[in-house]
């Protein structure tokens, strides 16, 4: 009782607006796994008071919510564990709100707050978004000035440190200056793309590559964030690597990691590091039809690179790959174990690994067979455009 009065005497002290922070905080270590002693009855104390009244707590955090609504396609919730490419860790929003209204432009946060409250109070929309653009441009050009120096920098660095502890919040702001600044073409590139990419194969790929191609050239910058909207279409995250393998000319890993759009391996292997905290806070919670769901894609995802890309074990994809799954064994069998061995587990079915049953083995076969014929045919494509004496 008297750590519980402590506690409830301690939020008090703090501003709504830190409370906030608070929580989202907490709530981000918690994502990483991080636990700290007393963080959970502090959590639930946060979350009764801002979720108990959901339309409160939209109204307060709308001039935030619209400031920063280019970027909420691109948002994840994860730990600043990789590089999240082409992605921006929704914990970094709040810090970032917070240093920009406080310490960056405070005067001009406060006039835009005013002015937006104002707008969505009469319910006038269309304006506001016009306003949060304005206002958008204007930080952005004041970063672009403030981060040009090295003392800027590290300035930035250490006042972003005063309101988070993640490794992340400063990388994410400078992607959120890249997304700034290409906010309309990203917006005109989305909405250019398929509503829901069901079956991702050559004729779509070409397409899309397309479009990528003619973003690219424009805003090289801001092409992994074109990815990331590509990647919200698809229907099965891991189709995202091939736009990278099929621009290779083989499979071999080198081969793919020279192609424009190698950067996908990375994106997808980030995703599967975001599935794996996933799975471990599903275990924990003992979630365990989630944990299966989870466990069912990283699995396919595992196979598809290591099918799709020749040599995967001996490139740095493969070493990270390799070091993932590991890491996910020892929570399945960490799960597992906690049954008796003539009970088994639902983790441990090897129905998990479909790639393993007879259908996904005629699949792999069908694979390698029309790898072998887009090989051949390449390669018959190639002698045809030789000279008659090189070919003999």
């Amino acid at each position: 009782m008297a750590q519980a009065t402590r506690i409830e005497a301690y939020l008090n002290k703090l501003t709504p607006l830190a409370r906030g922070s608070l929580l989202t905080e907490l709530e981000r270590l918690e994502v990483c796994g991080t636990e700290m002693p007393g963080s959970a009855e502090i959590l639930a104390r946060l979350r009764a008071e801002f979720r108990k009244d959901e339309s409160a707590q939209h109204r307060a955090g709308n001039p935030s919510r619209h400031f920063f609504a280019p970027l909420e396609p691109l948002l994840v919730d994860g730990a600043p564990e990789h590089a999240n490419s082409g992605r921006i860790l929704s914990g970094s929003l709040s810090p970032l709100w917070e240093w920009i209204s406080r310490d960056l432009l405070p005067t001009m946060a406060r006039d835009y707050v005013k002015e937006i409250n104002r707008l969505i109070a009469a319910d006038n929309l269309r304006q506001a978004r016009r306003v949060a653009a304005t206002f958008q441009t204007k930080v952005g050009k004041y970063l672009d000035s403030t981060l040009s120096s090295p003392d800027g920098a590290d300035q930035t660095r250490n006042k972003l440190a005063t309101y988070t502890t993640s490794r992340a919040a400063y990388g994410d702001l400078i992607k959120m200056m890249c997304v700034l600044r290409a906010r309309d073409a990203l917006a005109q590139f989305n909405d250019a793309l398929p509503s829901t990419i069901a079956k991702f194969d050559d004729a779509r790929i070409l397409k899309v590559t397309a479009l990528l191609d003619a973003f690219g050239k424009k805003h090289p910058d801001a092409l992994p964030f074109a990815l990331t909207l590509v990647a919200n279409q698809l229907k099965t995250s891991w189709h995202l690597i091939r736009l990278a393998t099929k621009a290779a000319p083989s499979k071999n890993a080198a081969d793919v990691a020279a192609t424009p759009y190698a950067i996908t391996i990375s994106m997808v292997l980030d995703r599967l590091e975001d599935k794996r905290l996933a799975l471990r806070s599903a275990l924990k919670a003992n979630r365990v039809l989630v944990a299966k769901h989870l466990l069912t894609d990283l699995y396919d995802t595992e196979y598809a690179l290591q099918v799709r890309i020749d040599l995967f074990d001996q490139s740095d994809w493969g070493a990270r790959l390799r070091d993932l799954m590991n890491a996910i064994a020892v929570l399945v069998e960490a799960e597992v174990s906690r049954f008796p061995d003539n009970i088994g587990h639902v983790l441990g079915s090897r129905s998990l690994r479909r790639h393993q049953s007879l259908t996904g083995r005629l699949t792999h076969l069908a694979w390698k067979g029309r790898d072998a014929l887009s090989e051949g045919a390449a390669y018959c494509k190639k002698l045809v455009g030789q000279p008659e004496k090189s070919r003999a």
